[in-house]
């Protein structure tokens, strides 16, 4: 709640659409809270910002999460319809920020129908122009696939990546197993032969040499790599585990939603299991109380949950249990060309749906300084802030010679809640510098960036070939 209460919050429509759902008129829902009907009136349309204690009377009243007011679907419905009507297509519409926040404040879910319609009008050309392409050079065609990675994000971040019945299934049988970081290898390797009959093997290079993990089901056999270290290896059993025991609560939770392609559904199934592997290794209340004891020390809780350090972040972002809440933080992953392989959102951090990051986000940075934790606070167009935490991961090469790979791991959350992190220390939070970031370059309006790549989407370019700015690219401001 000292989040919430710590600023204004202007919840008007939210506040609306839940009278509404509840069949009752304003005067009716006033007098249950013990408020005017005139104060509940401003509040709804946005002339009075909400008082902590009006929040508090309606979570008890109605029973509903203080959360539900943070704004999360608002920010991510204006983030998305901002990025959408950023295509050429809608220039003429001349639709301002305001009008484009009201739409988003006042029907976030008739946004995200427009999205969906968006997003399959873009796969409907993209797979036109693939479809010309294959009739002229192969003087036929292939079935389009329809983006099934994209699919699975949006169904994850929908439920803010935290799935209640996974966590608590994992947690239970944490208990069962008395799994502690020394013994889990033992312990997950135990509970695979006694329950199942599997024998875990670690298999040389030379015998695996492209495969990290695979089940022999006819043999009975999990083969591991040696390339693999340690808290992988651990990882890797817990993933087993959770796909033998688990497996009809993981189809009951992706079967229920209406999947596009049958490899989004399956995708969605390895992601799952993915999470319970997670859970089981870290639980949510030990890991949670950990967390909090430690102030979100990463490399900390690694130590002592013998987990790698993005298993550590990922898992930072599931923990949003009602009544039991961790920060809520985005996460990212992206390698050395900007490629983004991996997006979570527990809070209202809304990343491009269609391009990469922002080049002055320091997470770019942190390959010139490998394993070192790099801290900032960036400022979205929105005038939103947000702390961030950025370090690179390494994957060494199977043999001498073999190439690394490195990643850069981004974790971060809405500045209020940078206190209860170890990494703000040093950071003047009450007036804080902040780093004027966007989304990406095409959906980025801020005029004389140096790092710019690409004009905005939503401006006219200005050519002056007897001038030359900061950017490559000079815009219109209209």
């Amino acid at each position: 709640m000292s989040d919430l209460a710590s600023k204004k919050i202007f919840a008007g429509p939210r506040i609306r659409r839940l009278r509404r759902e509840l069949g009752l008129s304003q005067s009716q829902m006033a007098s249950e809270l013990g408020f005017s009907t005139s104060y509940l009136n401003l509040v709804e349309r946005n002339q009075r910002p909400v008082s902590a204690q009006f929040l508090l009377r309606l979570a008890e009243v109605y029973d509903v999460e203080l959360s539900a007011f943070a704004g999360t679907d608002e920010a991510r419905a204006f983030a998305d319809l901002s990025e959408i009507l950023a295509d050429p297509m809608f220039k003429g519409l001349d639709l301002s920020r305001g009008e484009m926040q009201d739409m988003a404040d006042a029907a976030p879910q008739a946004v995200e129908a427009f999205s969906l319609l968006y997003k399959s009008f873009q796969q409907a050309k993209q797979s036109a122009t693939e479809l010309s392409s294959q009739v002229v050079e192969r003087g036929g065609a292939e079935p389009d696939a329809i983006f099934p990675v994209d699919e699975v994000r949006d169904f994850i971040h929908d439920r803010k990546n935290y799935f209640p019945e996974l966590d608590e299934a994992a947690e239970a049988l944490h208990e069962e197993l008395g799994l502690h970081r020394d013994d889990a290898f033992m312990v997950l390797a135990g509970r695979l032969d006694e329950e199942h009959g599997i024998r875990v093997r670690i298999m040389p290079y030379e015998v695996m040499p492209e495969t990290l993990r695979h089940f022999d089901l006819h043999r009975r056999q999990l083969l591991i790599s040696e390339m693999l270290d340690a808290s992988t290896r651990v990882f890797q059993l817990a993933l087993q585990i959770a796909m033998l025991e688990y497996r009809p609560v993981v189809l009951r939770i992706g079967d229920s939603h209406s999947w596009r392609t049958e490899e989004a559904r399956r995708l969605v199934r390895i992601s799952l299991f993915n999470y319970i592997a997670g859970a089981l290794l870290m639980p949510y209340s030990r890991f949670l109380n950990d967390a909090k004891a430690l102030k979100y020390d990463i490399e900390h809780m690694s130590r002592r949950y013998g987990a790698s350090f993005e298993q550590v972040c990922h898992r930072l972002t599931t923990l949003q249990r009602p009544g039991e809440r961790g920060v809520p933080f985005f996460f990212i992953r992206l390698d050395k060309a900007g490629n983004v392989s991996k997006r979570f959102s527990a809070g209202r951090f809304h990343f491009s749906r269609f391009g990469g990051t922002c080049p002055l986000w320091r997470v770019h940075d942190t390959f010139s300084t490998p394993g070192k934790i790099d801290t900032q606070i960036i400022e979205m167009p929105d005038n939103t802030r947000y702390f961030s935490v950025a370090r690179t991961v390494s994957r060494q090469g199977a043999r001498y010679g073999d190439p690394d790979q490195q990643l850069a791991i981004g974790l971060g959350c809405d500045i209020a809640y940078a206190r209860e992190l170890i990494y703000a220390r040093g950071h003047d939070l009450e007036n804080p510098e902040a780093t004027p970031v966007g989304p990406n370059c095409r959906l980025c309006e801020r005029p004389a960036c140096p790092q710019r790549a690409n004009p905005p989407l939503t401006k006219s370019l200005v050519l002056d070939e007897r001038s030359r700015g900061i950017s490559a690219y000079r815009f219109s401001q209209e």
